[in-house]
């Protein structure tokens, strides 16, 4: 058996998807994410390529944080100043900024370096139902419960 590597001159064939949020818990459309990111659903998937396609997410206010994480779980950030660091508990963040709730989530499971970092650029994120992709013609994106 051989292992397909792709060549230099193979094009890759990058698709735009929509995903609706709306009552999807966070932790499991951001596990779908990433792989559609990364390209891991594809059969010409490579560990050290940026394989993945595009995704637009809409509704983001409306996806769900089960059990106690709305309490619990929180969102911290510095400016790497002493005394600086902001803590923001998950329901006033979801309140106030739901974009960044899914962003965080599914940056957290990409890889991390230079890779990860282009595979997160292909991610967009809107709050309301309106997106500004209508033009790439994104296909649906089900994700099962």
């Amino acid at each position: 058996m051989s292992t397909y590597f792709p060549k230099a001159q193979d094009q890759i064939n990058r698709k735009w998807y929509v995903v609706d949020a709306t009552g999807i818990p966070v932790g499991r459309l951001s596990t779908v994410l990433a792989d559609v990111l990364s390209g891991k659903a594809k059969p010409t998937w490579t560990p050290f390529l940026d394989m993945g396609d595009h995704v637009v997410v809409v509704n983001a206010a409306k996806a769900v944080l089960t059990g106690r994480k709305p309490q619990q779980k929180m969102y911290r950030r510095t400016t790497t100043q002493p005394g600086s660091m902001k803590e923001v508990r998950a329901d006033k963040m979801q309140a106030v900024y739901p974009n960044r709730v899914i962003e965080a989530a599914v940056k957290g499971m990409l890889p991390k370096g230079p890779l990860g970092r282009a595979m997160y650029r292909k991610l967009k994120v809107y709050e309301g139902a309106e997106h500004q992709h209508a033009a790439q013609n994104p296909e649906p994106l089900t994700i099962k419960l």
